[in-house]
């Protein structure tokens, strides 16, 4: 029952990547695919509902000059910012059906840029910013492969090619590789493969689920969250599939680790005192240490470019709202501040 009602929490707070994929409906999700750190434009982008459906939003760091960015009646939703700040790729249905959309930083020049009558979702950058990897359902419903193209959409290439689902890519912050999630064992395992679809390796070949990995800034290590211990722990392991360690190692649930931009302390979301939390550790585990502490769920922590303060979501004042926090977690201060929901997705969205 703790698990079920976990798993339920996390759904309403977007993050929906625990159980096994199928083709998504319309409305945001919180796929797990960071990008680079860059821009230093000190803006966050984020999706809310305050004109009764999903559009996309971006404001100052403070929260000042709240501005809309998609405009139309269907959702728009998961932004992914490019490295360099200028750029924001999205997920639109005003086609019908799930695109990737591209537009500048202030809402201009949108443009589909996958543009088929299947989904394409789960969209991020090329560490250098001049490629957007992907995963598409053009070639069957129930069968999610990864793909990649330019910034422009050209040059389209299939990367993943079998029979059950690929999922969440993430480029390594050097660029020469790509870390993923698959079903293709019968259960979660994290993949890693070269940016041409190369090589592709089971990096954790266990038997339970291993779910959400996440580069380090070096690109050395990757964490993820795996329950082969019976409950939810993070864990970290080599880019090779060596030395995998346990970081977390309790008997409640610790989620979707969150490195800082210099790697030595990773964010995370753990309900170890009875509902959903972030906490912080070093990157060694060592250090636990609460953050937030309300008796509602705080989640999807972002760290700022200058790893001084970390963005999140949290439904504390009865709907859900953008806060920040300094890094130690001080200073917690809601953003957004109004009655519908906003979301900051668990994407480096703080340029």
């Amino acid at each position: 029952m703790k698990k079920l009602m976990l798993w339920m929490a996390l759904v309403i707070i977007l993050i929906v990547i625990i159980v096994s994929c199928s083709k998504k409906e319309e409305g945001p999700t919180t796929p797990i695919i960071p990008t680079p750190i860059g821009g230093g434009k000190g803006k966050i982008v984020f999706t809310s509902n305050r004109e009764g459906h999903y559009e996309i939003y971006i404001m100052d760091s403070n929260g000042s000059n709240q501005k809309r960015l998609t405009y139309n009646n269907a959702s728009n939703d998961f932004p992914v910012c490019s490295p360099d700040g200028t750029k924001i790729i999205f997920r639109s249905f005003r086609d019908n059906n799930s695109e990737i959309y591209i537009m500048d930083i202030d809402g201009s020049n949108q443009i589909n840029l996958t543009n088929n009558t299947e989904s394409d979702e789960y969209q991020g950058w090329s560490s250098d910013g001049t490629k957007i990897v992907f995963v598409s359902y053009r070639d069957n419903d129930n069968d999610a492969e990864i793909y990649v193209m330019d910034m422009n959409g050209i040059n389209l290439k299939k990367l993943t090619d079998n029979t059950d689902g690929d999922y969440y890519p993430l480029w390594s912050p050097d660029g020469s590789k790509i870390v993923f999630r698959s079903d293709r064992d019968q259960n979660n395992e994290i993949y890693v493969m070269d940016i041409d679809g190369g090589s592709q390796m089971n990096l954790t070949n266990y038997t339970t689920d291993d779910d959400c990995p996440a580069w380090s800034p070096d690109g050395s290590k990757i964490a993820f969250h795996s329950n082969r211990d019976g409950d939810y722990e993070i864990y970290v392991i080599d880019k090779d599939g060596n030395t995998l360690t346990n970081l977390t190692n309790n008997n409640t649930n610790d989620y979707l680790p969150s490195w800082s931009p210099d790697g030595t302390k990773i964010a995370f979301l753990s309900d170890r005192d009875g509902n959903i939390e972030i906490y912080v550790m070093d990157a060694n585990g060592n250090n636990q240490k609460r953050l937030t502490n309300n008796n509602e769920t705080d989640s999807n922590p972002v760290w700022s470019p200058d790893g001084k303060k970390i963005v999140f979501n949290s439904n504390r004042d009865g709907n859900n709202e953008v806060y920040v926090m300094d890094a130690d977690g001080s200073n917690q201060t809601n953003l957004t501040n109004n009655s519908a929901n906003d979301y900051i997705d668990f994407v480096n969205n703080w340029k």
